[in-house]
């Protein structure tokens, strides 16, 4: 019996002096021993900043730290003999690698072409606010330094369905590239903006089947090449979701094999999107709950204000649990970045508590969570901000309590807003299994809760030891668990 637990093995501002893959290679044992089974690493083609890119500006799909393009060898991270290294030392520790796949769009061109375009209203992309003239952008790409190994394939504007800039005349703006697919935006989930086919750079055309052919090559060579167990698909609700279905059962059909496949569909305010994306992909994928992170980040935000009762509520994890992933943090909402919203510090005990300690859900830990880091970036108002996102020594705990209790019956108790609590009643088959949560975002609670007949007269302790009392299971199965004022204590049973 094993709990699913996957790892975001990178943040945005990654900068230690050791580089990414090598310290991936090197912690892979660490990772299994907390009970990790899948890390899913940041993308690892070259990029426009080559050795500064944290990867999602991405430019050769087939440049994995192998080519001299965009001033680099190596990515941010390291040479493709690296990361094969850190693919294959994850393997060797029971770890599925899991890929982020960037399709949206690519940056960084190697050609100037003369275009014909419409700009579009940025508020409304179904707007023209231009007739048809002919511009000078950056939009084809060669990849002079790869010299055509693994792909002649050249992209050019008629693998584009829109741009943000043209050189000439110099002109920043939202562009709709007029092409024989359509003088308009692709069909895709989103609907802000009136249609959210564009996000950034050079927005990739999926109506143009060469386009769609050359990343199902480009996918069966990622995988021929390093042997990933997933992935993780970013920005989905700019993209057809037809072609990300053609994509996976294309990879599905050639390896016959299923992989694991995440999405980022970052919605925060109606659980019904997420829902609707999920029958456009038909349990093809599991989707990240960024809602139930938005949930996290109100109540270490509202404190005591915020009922504790209502947490799942609206969730994708409370509506289809077997498609989520839970997550507390991501890359993308850590401090100054654009979709900031980071979970307060006395808060993050307790939201990791409701991600593992859980039934429902795979949940994703967050590399600072476990390493801690400090950074420097500019704020809204362009000044110098240091942030430091020190590790959660609770952290390593929840993990084996995941890893070795974490089995049996789950009986809720979100019966008091500043106060909830749960069991899990533990199995047979794991010895030693079963605890009970109890947390409180104002005074101390307790909750008399029932954990199962089973540990009748056994003593449990708080693994956190936020309380040194012990309990002791009556007869009946339950016991009154309790927890200190704004905290949370995890009870499991006493090691003779």
């Amino acid at each position: 019996m094993t709990n699913q637990l996957l790892i975001q093995y990178f943040h945005w501002y990654y900068n230690e002096n050791e580089q990414l893959w090598e310290k991936t290679a090197k912690e892979a044992g660490n990772l299994s021993a907390l009970g990790v089974t899948g890390a899913w690493l940041p993308p690892a083609y070259k990029a426009t900043s080559g050795g500064y890119s944290v990867g999602y500006d991405c430019y050769d799909l087939f440049d994995l730290g192998e080519f001299d393009q965009k001033g680099s060898i190596p990515t941010k991270y390291g040479t493709k003999a690296s990361y094969l290294k850190a693919v294959k030392a994850l393997k060797d520790a029971g770890i599925s690698t899991i890929a982020d796949v960037v399709f949206n769009h690519k940056a960084g061109a190697d050609e100037l072409e003369t275009i014909k375009v419409r700009k579009v209203d940025p508020d409304n992309r179904l707007e023209f606010i231009s007739d048809v003239m002919d511009i000078e952008a950056w939009t084809k790409f060669t990849f002079p330094g790869r010299k055509g190994l693994y792909s002649d394939f050249v992209w050019d504007h008629r693998c584009f369905s829109g741009i943000d800039r043209s050189e000439n005349p110099p002109e920043d703006g939202i562009f709709s590239i007029q092409n024989e697919y359509g003088e308009g935006w692709e069909d895709v989930p989103s609907t802000e903006y009136g249609n959210y086919d564009y996000l950034m750079f050079n927005d990739i055309e999926f109506r143009n089947p060469a386009v769609r052919e050359e990343l199902k090559r480009w996918g069966e060579w990622y995988y021929k090449t390093c042997g990933m167990d997933g992935f993780r698909l970013d920005a989905v609700k700019h993209i057809s979701a037809d072609f990300l279905n053609e994509w996976l059962d294309h990879m599905k059909s050639t390896f016959e094999r299923e992989f694991f496949v995440v999405a980022e569909n970052w919605i925060i305010e109606d659980v019904e999107e997420l829902d609707v994306y999920l029958q456009r992909t038909d349990g093809r994928m599991q989707l990240f709950d960024s809602i139930l992170h938005h949930n996290l980040y109100l109540a270490g935000k509202e404190g005591e204000d915020y009922d504790l009762s209502k947490i799942f509520e609206g969730t994708l994890v409370a509506y289809h649990p077997e498609l989520s992933v839970t997550f507390v943090d991501n890359h993308d909402s850590q401090p100054l970045q654009a979709l900031e919203s980071y979970v307060d510090f006395w808060f993050r005990p307790m939201a990791y508590a409701l991600i593992l300690l859980r039934e429902q859900g795979i949940p994703c830990l967050f590399y600072p969570d476990l390493y801690g880091c400090k950074y420097t970036d500019k704020n809204e108002e362009g000044e110098d901000v240091e942030v430091e996102l020190v590790a959660l020594e609770e952290l390593p705990v929840l993990c084996q309590i995941r890893k070795t209790r974490a089995f049996g019956l789950q009986r809720d108790y979100f019966d008091y807003p500043s106060c909830i609590g749960w069991t899990r009643e533990g199995t047979d088959e794991m010895p030693g299994s079963g605890f009970a949560v109890v947390m409180s975002n104002s005074n101390e609670g307790f909750k008399d809760m029932e954990i199962g007949a089973r540990h009748a007269g056994q003593v449990f302790i708080d693994a956190l030891g936020r309380i040194a009392e012990e309990v002791v299971i009556n007869e009946e199965g339950w016991a009154q668990f309790a927890c200190i004022a704004g905290n949370i204590s995890v009870w499991v049973r006493k090691e003779v």
